[in-house]
């Protein structure tokens, strides 16, 4: 008789497996995309444009990976993460890859834009659902593992991708990154399994019923401002640090100091979270990232700088953790993919409204004060809209008994 293949259980040592692709997955996919600040000049003043012109192809990114999230989501759901990933890591390559070649700056906003953009979206809310659905018992320290790569990812590639630039040029690395990418990525892919069947739950009945909900709408506007304060800083504080004499690496390190300190954030609050409770620690995230832009104002030296990245980065390190276990407790493990999908297309607005706006301001106020006033002021109206969200009964899974 054929040999039957071995099935794994959930919390298993198997699922660790899966937390691994999930890490991997998030380093490369936001240590490239984190890492634009550090090509924001060279694109400027290749294709002469402004600041609000250079920002809107990651506007366009994220927009993209975000408004697509909800269908990479459910696919996911439906077809496995295993295609749909692999989609995602050709998608990532061939857009760095084209970029490379792009004559102008409105073919760089199809290329990076679209071809990134679908790159992020079929990788990493495939990861993440991969991961939640194999754990019950630490799903909070599975995925704040998980997610961790991306702020490791931010602090190795980002000054690397500085220096790389520096030694070989903006379209030389776009090729590199592509290549890297696409084998990473792709590798990923094949290597994704899917969960076992859960336990039913009556929330798998509800869903659609409870995304429509008060507290839903409360989240995702939330989301919306949140996602600016957080945009914000990956975009413009290298340029803003070389405006106050940085050198070019020193100033993309910066966005690297964020991705460390949100390593802190990531891996420290979830067990945290587990002991305190979630709703609290996750709020304190939030109003820890919008008062982070308080330092901006006095960044006067490179250390206030650092400073600043390292608030902000622990604090933004921990909102990204505990989102997508907040939404299982709020909305259920069933569809979690579509649910995460659902949430995060709330960061297309803020990508769409928030880079380009605090560019044209910067451009036309004259200061980078603007930048600060905008990122804090979104994120603390972002905190008051989640005051009244707290957990409730009604809305924890009911599982019911397997037959």
């Amino acid at each position: 008789m054929p040999a039957q293949p071995r099935v794994h259980a959930i919390d298993s040592p198997y699922a660790w497996r899966m937390t691994v692709i999930g890490f991997v997955t998030c380093f490369f996919v936001f240590g490239i995309v984190y890492s634009f600040g550090a090509f924001f000049k060279p694109l400027a003043e290749e294709f002469g444009a402004n600041r609000a012109g250079t920002s809107t192809i990651f506007a366009i990114t994220a927009a993209v990976y975000n408004a697509l999230g909800f269908a990479s989501g459910w696919l996911s759901d439906r077809c496995g993460p295993r295609r749909v990933m692999l989609v995602g890591a050709l998608a990532m390559g061939a857009g760095l890859c084209a970029t490379a070649v792009a004559p102008t700056l409105g073919v760089a906003y199809l290329t990076y834009g679209l071809g990134v953009g679908v790159g992020v979206a079929f990788t990493y809310i495939p990861a993440l659902a991969l991961v939640g659905g194999w754990f019950a018992r630490r799903r909070n320290t599975a995925m704040g593992l998980a997610v961790s790569g991306t702020g490791v990812g931010t602090l190795l590639l980002v000054p690397l991708v500085a220096a790389m630039i520096g030694w070989c040029g903006w379209r030389q690395s776009y090729v590199l990154m592509g290549i890297v990418a696409m084998l990473a990525l792709g590798s990923c892919a094949m290597l994704a399994e899917a969960a076992p069947p859960s336990p039913v739950s009556t929330m798998a009945q509800r869903n659609h019923h409870l995304i429509r909900s008060a507290d839903f709408a409360r989240l995702y506007l939330a989301f919306v401002l949140a996602s600016i304060s957080i945009y914000v800083p990956f975009v413009y504080l290298p340029d803003f640090a070389e405006s106050r004499g940085v050198s070019t690496v020193a100033a993309a390190a910066l966005v690297g100091f964020v991705g460390g300190a949100s390593i802190v954030g990531r891996l420290g609050l979830g067990p945290i979270a587990d002991r305190v409770g979630i709703f609290p620690i996750f709020k304190a995230s939030l109003l820890m990232l919008a008062g982070s832009f308080a330092i901006w104002p006095l960044a006067h030296s490179y250390a206030t700088l650092v400073l600043f990245a390292v608030v902000m980065g622990a604090a933004y390190g921990g909102m990204v953790s505990l989102s997508p276990t907040l939404a299982a407790e709020l909305f259920g493990v069933e569809d979690l993919g579509t649910t995460l999908g659902a949430l995060y297309s709330s960061s297309a607005i803020s990508a769409l409204a928030g880079p380009p706006l605090v560019g044209y301001a910067i451009d036309h106020g004259g200061s980078y004060l603007w930048a600060a006033a905008m990122g804090g002021g979104a994120g603390l109206i972002g905190f008051c809209i989640l005051i009244p969200l707290r957990s409730s009964e009604t809305l924890a899974p009911v599982l019911l008994p397997v037959k």
